[in-house]
């Protein structure tokens, strides 16, 4: 069995440099309500923003030893997406891995679980979104996968599908579909910027999107 892919299509640089002018929380709307990952994995620090092709890891309960693999075969602005069997309670990624990233010029890292070394990460500015910090130590002697299907926070995310997050959470993309979630996206923000110029003016937001119906049907009282 091969336990590491290193061949994945990723979206192109067109689209990921398209992709980081948005909030996720507009992605999101756009595609239809989809690719919520559960908010339980949040940045580690306020104004941290990823944006790139999962490289997807799948490691053993509390066993890093995949990750040190991934740091060594993700490419420029991919973002290592690591699942690790429910095992939230280790810290499975600090500081000295984090140094390796960001000289590999890794794009960030979503985890299903814990890191460690928070200050030191932090300070140094390596975009990650995790369950939370653990000083738990990991092992290093087991096996997993690298650049397969796999299931995070809640989401199927297959390599190469393009990994949204900022300071309202995660969201992920097919991608296939980035071109036209993208085109919807571009959409709702002009759309937005109409509503928003018309709500400055005081009107209210029943008013503008016709709620009164909607009330009405669900039977509410007013005095």
């Amino acid at each position: 069995m091969v336990h590491v892919r290193t061949k994945i299509e990723r979206p192109t640089e067109k689209i990921i440099s398209a992709f980081k002018e948005h909030a996720s929380a507009t992605i999101h709307e756009a595609s239809g309500r989809k690719g919520y990952i559960d908010c339980a994995i949040k940045p580690i620090a306020r104004e941290l923003k990823i944006c790139g092709p999962a490289f997807t890891v799948q490691c053993a309960p509390g066993d890093n030893m995949m990750l040190h693999k991934a740091l060594e075969r993700a490419q420029p602005g991919d973002v290592i997406v690591a699942e690790v069997g429910g095992a939230y309670d280790y810290g499975y990624f600090g500081n000295l891995m984090a140094t390796s990233a960001i000289a590999r010029h890794v794009g960030g890292l979503a985890i299903n679980g814990c890191i460690r070394d928070s200050a030191e990460i932090i300070e140094a500015g390596f975009p990650i979104f995790a369950r939370g910090f653990c000083i738990r130590g990991t092992g290093k002697g087991m096996i997993g996968l690298i650049n397969y299907p796999l299931i995070f926070g809640g989401m199927l995310i297959n390599p190469g599908d393009l990994i949204v997050g900022d300071d309202d959470g995660l969201v992920v993309v097919r991608l296939e579909d980035c071109e036209s979630v993208l085109q919807k996206v571009l959409e709702r923000v002009e759309k937005e910027k109409v509503k928003e110029k018309v709500l400055a003016t005081g009107v209210s937001s029943v008013e503008f999107n016709n709620f009164g119906p909607l009330f009405e049907a669900a039977g509410l009282v007013e005095e």
